[in-house]
């Protein structure tokens, strides 16, 4: 019985501060929607993959240096 007590004790807790924090968010101040400067992205999404692919190739493509044999 004291275990019933505890759980519903915590279950109640836990949806008070459910509660606050959803009362907390939306009282908040919504964020200003980006501004268009006409400026495109530093790298567009789309390029990601290739720009990967080139930088691991170009990698690729240095020797590597070889220990001295002494």
């Amino acid at each position: 019985m004291r275990g019933v007590l505890g759980l519903t004790g915590l279950l109640v807790a836990v949806v008070l501060v459910g509660l606050l924090v959803k009362r907390q968010l939306t009282t908040l101040v919504p964020v200003a929607a980006p501004v268009d400067t006409g400026q495109p992205a530093a790298v567009p999404l789309q390029q990601l993959p290739r720009q990967m692919r080139q930088a691991v190739d170009a990698a690729m493509q240095q020797p590597r240096p070889l220990p001295d044999d002494k």
